[in-house]
C-alpha cells in the first residue's frame, strides 16, 4: 500500500471511531466533535479511561499496536461499566465493533474513578504478559535482538551455536513493513513451522536515521534480498518462496566492500580499491586439502 492508500485507510479509521465512540465522549462529559479529530481523539480517550497519554505512541507502532488496540478496547467497556468476560471477548472478537452496540444499544454510565488493578490472578497475569511481549517488542525492532549463529561462514569470528546481540539503532533501526505480524518472531511459528505473517498489507519502506555507518570489515546481520527459504523453523527441504522485506531469511555476514568501494580478489584475497584487504586477527581464509590415493 502506498502512502496515499494508507492515509485513506487512517482517516477511515478515524470516522469509524467517531461513529462508534462519539456518545461514550459525551457520558465522559466531553464534546462529540472530539472523537473524530485524528491523535486529539486518542488523547481525550486516554484521559477518559485514566491511562496514560503515551499509549497512543504504541498506536502507531506496527506489531504492538495489533496487541494495545485491544488492550484499549476492553480499558474503554470497563471505564463504562462493561466488565464481564463476555464483554471483553465479542470486543476482541468483533475487532472493537462491539462498541458500537455499546454506543447506541445501552445505557451507558462513566465510572471515572474506577479501580485500575486488575480483578483476578487471572487478570494479573494477563496484563504483566501483555505488558512484557509490549516491552520485548519495542527492544528487539528498535534497539537490540538476540541471534544464534547457524553456520560455519564467518568461523574464527563466530562459531556455530554462538550466542549474540545486534543493535538495531547503531546503523538506523528498520520500521517494520509488515503491519500484521506475531510479536517475538521472525518468519515462522516455532514448532508449526507456519507463517507468522500476513503478506499483506504492507507498509512503505522506511528506516530511522542512525549513529554510525558501516565501516569496512564491521559484521552485518542483514535480511538476504533474494527469494529465500519458506521458513526457517526446522525446514531442510531447501524450498523457497518471495517474502516482504523485513520476513526474509536472517544472514550474518562480515562487509568487506561497502557501496562506492572497488572490489577484485587475487589469489583468495580481497583487494578493496587495490588495497590488499586485511582481516582480523582471528579470521582465517576458507581452505581444503585434496588427497590423492596410489592404491586402486
Amino acid at each position: 500500500m502506498t502512502f496515499t492508500e494508507w492515509a485513506i485507510f487512517f482517516l477511515a479509521i478515524q470516522l469509524l471511531h467517531f461513529l462508534g465512540t462519539w456518545k461514550l465522549y459525551k457520558k465522559a462529559g466531553r464534546k462529540a466533535w472530539e472523537a473524530i479529530i485524528p491523535v486529539y481523539n486518542g488523547i481525550v480517550l486516554m484521559k477518559i479511561i485514566n491511562r496514560p497519554k503515551w499509549w497512543i505512541l504504541l498506536l502507531f507502532i506496527p506489531v504492538v499496536n495489533l496487541l494495545m488496540f485491544p488492550v484499549i478496547w476492553i480499558e474503554t467497556i470497563r471505564t463504562f461499566g462493561f466488565y464481564k468476560k463476555s464483554d471483553s471477548f465479542f470486543v476482541i472478537i468483533t475487532l472493537g465493533l462491539y462498541l458500537f452496540y455499546i454506543n447506541y444499544a445501552t445505557d451507558l454510565q462513566h465510572n471515572p474513578d474506577r479501580s485500575l488493578k486488575a480483578r483476578s490472578e487471572l487478570g494479573e497475569w494477563i496484563s504483566s504478559i501483555t505488558f512484557a511481549i509490549v516491552a520485548a517488542t519495542l527492544v528487539h525492532t528498535y534497539f537490540i535482538q538476540p541471534f544464534t549463529i547457524p553456520t560455519s561462514s564467518l568461523e574464527k569470528s563466530l562459531l556455530v551455536g554462538d550466542y549474540l546481540f545486534v543493535s538495531k539503532f547503531h546503523y538506523g533501526a528498520r520500521v517494520p513493513s509488515t503491519v500484521i505480524a506475531a510479536p517475538m518472531v521472525h518468519d515462522s511459528i516455532p514448532y508449526l513451522g507456519k507463517a507468522s505473517y500476513l503478506k499483506n498489507p504492507q507498509l512503505p519502506y522506511t528506516r530511522l536515521p542512525g549513529i554510525q555507518n558501516i565501516k569496512n570489515n564491521d559484521i552485518v546481520c542483514f535480511n538476504w534480498p533474494a527469494d529465500t527459504l519458506a521458513t526457517m523453523w526446522g525446514d531442510t527441504s531447501g524450498k523457497f518462496t518471495y517474502k516482504p522485506v523485513d520476513k526474509k531469511t536472517n544472514y550474518v555476514k562480515r562487509s568487506v566492500g561497502i557501496a562506492g568501494d572497488s572490489l577484485e580478489m587475487r589469489n583468495g584475497y580481497f583487494y578493496i580499491n587495490g588495497k590488499k584487504n586485511d582481516l582480523p586477527e582471528r579470521a582465517k581464509l576458507q581452505f581444503y586439502y585434496t588427497y590423492e590415493s596410489k592404491k586402486p
